[in-house]
């Protein structure tokens, strides 16, 4: 049996990590730039990345790689090395985290449109998906997060080209906005009976807007599938501009309350999203491994 699988069988939360394009920001990647561009350019910086939440006690890690796709990774001309850089990412992620911690492919939505909405067919995303997932279980992961997905039928895709490289655990979380639904409509409750019956290992929320709303949504799929596996990995809140410098309004104290109560809603993975730091992570850890 996988490790990851295995582990996912047992009592107890596994903490994963928080963001990485803001740290890597905070580090010197610039505004604007892909942070994937460090995997080749700065693999330090992806490494301090790594390590930093791990000493915060991240059970779980994400490869550098969420814009790791052809079709975003083209708009700034790295289109001809996607397997390149998410072997590489996942070879970094691997290399700090050793056989203690588990390493996760990161892939995101692609930010185009799906047929009849926009021009991406289903099929044209299924490769897309399988050629970023052929570098990222290259290199070494244990298991693929399918993340911030609005389209369902784009997840299902991604699914479908992940499942064409590897047998490895496929996770899929989804962003709902206060709507109680993803940007393209989609409600908790229908995602979570969808993905389920594909037979992902786990289902769940990430990004959105507050952490108040995440909860909704992870609490809408606990009913509507209560046998599923849950993952929940939201902001620290909304962004604040001030002198320039965009801060997050959540404290690493409110986030390790808020996880607390997603464990009460029986969640197997809680980590952060945009906006949170190893503090919000040592905090999250703390709390649900006392």
């Amino acid at each position: 049996m996988n490790k990851l699988t295995e582990r996912l069988a047992q009592p107890g939360i596994l903490v994963a990590d928080g963001a990485a394009g803001t740290q890597l920001q905070k580090a010197g990647l610039p505004v604007g730039a892909p942070s994937e561009l460090w995997v080749l350019q700065n693999p330090q910086g992806v490494r301090n990345l790594h390590r930093g939440y791990i000493e915060a006690g991240a059970d779980i890690i994400l490869t550098n790689t969420f814009g790791g796709t052809r079709i975003k990774l083209a708009k700034n001309k790295l289109g001809d090395q996607v397997v390149e850089i998410n072997t590489k990412a996942a070879q970094l992620a691997r290399e700090v985290a050793g056989s203690k911690v588990f390493v996760l492919g990161d892939i995101g939505p692609t930010g185009e449109l799906m047929e009849p909405m926009g021009t991406l067919t289903y099929a044209d995303a299924v490769a897309t998906f399988f050629e970023q997932a052929s570098g990222l279980v290259a290199g070494g992961v244990d298991g693929i997060l399918i993340e911030t997905m609005s389209d369902l039928n784009e997840t299902k895709a991604a699914i479908e080209g992940v499942r064409k490289v590897t047998e490895l655990p496929v996770l899929a979380t989804m962003s709902f906005d206060m709507r109680g639904r993803t940007m393209m409509g989609v409600k908790p409750a229908t995602a979570a009976r969808e993905l389920w019956d594909l037979g992902v290992s786990v289902v769940g929320a990430n990004c959105g807007r507050t952490l108040s709303e995440t909860y909704d949504a992870v609490k809408a799929m606990r009913q509507a599938v209560p046998e599923a596996v849950l993952m929940a990995k939201p902001n620290a809140g909304l962004p604040q501009t001030s002198g320039g410098e965009a801060t997050f309004e959540v404290t690493p104290e409110v986030m390790a309350e808020y996880a607390l109560k997603f464990a009460d809603l029986g969640v197997k993975i809680f980590g952060g999203c945009c906006g949170s730091d190893p503090n919000h992570i040592r905090a999250v850890a703390k709390a649900l491994h006392k």
